[in-house]
């Protein structure tokens, strides 16, 4: 297929010095930061997307995307794309990588590197999917702090799916596995004919007579329930529909081996497994909830068929816990995926996430009672 924006590019942010940042973890893998700045800048955001995304779900040009947004108030941009990012091969091979591997490694040295460059500067994290999920299990299990504010998008310590989107992740790693698939590729329609990825395709589409985007489907099918279930269409430029291939990379399955077991654990985010290197993390990330002081905005869209109502229900433990510093929002009209990647979001969605920060910042600020 001809593509109509080139893959990764950096044209959605013309006016900005961007510079890339690397960092090896300790087990070993080699991640990286795309940093956008413009001179005066007093306070900093860092962006985590979602499994199989990357920094590109934060720089798309075809609308006016939230680094744009988020530099135009004065904030500089950091945007990690860690062992989940389509930027990166880690998705492409068998792992058995689970979101304790991200919580523990890759966000730490990431926070240090931009600490190293900003000083004491306010830092704000806005986090979306299984990124958010694994940066506020970083976040309450003690491995990062020091935070003005944290967002985090659909999901994060209570991971909660509908029915079918619970079938498949019960019995999908394992069967994909035995069928010696490495991963699951959105672009399984482009491959050759009477290859295994592209009948995988063909198939997948006679469930999917929503549109004619094979990438769209395949991505229903990946995630979540609904036709289609990551976002409305009615909220995506069609430019953003088409390429759906290019946004979003392939998977493989360990991750979701560990979004059912936390499902299955009373919606609550627990620790896989009990290898002496996760001695650090808690068995249940809700444990040391009463020690974290930085203020969580859990949001999410109204229809979101691929966590549901997840950040409802952590906001509300949150809150029955006594830890009432957090907020949530539930933004009408808007899914999963589109609450970042619609073509309205810079007036739907990111004044609500500025005010929030702003408000943060000057709570901070303010003088102790």
């Amino acid at each position: 297929m001809e593509r109509e924006i080139p893959l990764f590019t950096l044209a959605g942010v013309p006016d900005a010095d961007i510079t890339t940042h690397y960092y090896c973890t300790e087990d070993g893998l080699g991640l990286s930061l795309l940093r956008f700045t413009r001179p005066g800048a007093r306070q900093s955001v860092m962006l985590i997307h979602g499994l199989t995304t990357s920094t590109d779900m934060f720089i798309m040009p075809e609308h006016r995307n939230i680094v744009t947004v988020l530099l135009d108030a004065g904030y500089d941009v950091w945007s990690l794309d860690f062992r989940m990012s389509n930027r990166h091969s880690y998705n492409m091979y068998y792992h058995r990588y689970t979101l304790d591997d991200v919580a523990l490694y890759d966000y730490k040295p990431a926070v240090e590197l931009v600490r190293a460059e900003i000083g004491d500067q306010p830092l704000h994290i806005i986090c979306h999917c299984l990124g958010a999920a694994s940066f506020v299990m970083s976040l309450f299990a003690g491995i990062v702090d020091g935070f003005t504010s944290v967002i985090a998008n659909s999901v994060a310590l209570t991971p909660r799916v509908p029915l079918w989107s619970h079938m498949k992740l019960s019995v999908s790693p394992r069967l994909v596995e035995l069928a010696g698939i490495q991963y699951l590729n959105p672009k399984w329609n482009e491959d050759p004919w009477l290859t295994p990825g592209k009948l995988f395709s063909k198939i997948v589409d006679l469930f999917h007579p929503e549109c004619n985007v094979s990438a769209c489907h395949m991505l229903s099918m990946m995630w979540g329930t609904g036709w289609p279930a990551l976002y409305s269409h009615a909220n995506l430029a069609d430019v953003t529909h088409r390429r759906g291939g290019d946004l979003y990379g392939p998977t493989s399955m360990n991750y979701y081996r560990h979004v059912i077991k936390m499902v299955r654990a009373n919606n609550t985010a627990i620790k896989y497994n009990d290898l002496p290197k996760y001695s650090a993390l808690p068995d249940n990330y809700f444990e040391r909830a009463h020690e974290v002081t930085t203020p969580v905005l859990f949001m999410t869209g109204e229809h979101n068929h691929v966590f549901a109502d997840s950040n409802i229900v952590c906001y509300q433990r949150l809150q029955e816990m006594g830890c009432t510093q957090h907020e949530l929002k539930v933004f009408p009209g808007y899914g999963h995926q589109d609450p970042f990647m619609g073509k309205n979001v810079a007036q739907d969605i990111f004044p609500d996430l500025i005010d929030y920060m702003q408000r943060k910042s000057a709570d901070a600020l303010a003088p102790a009672a």
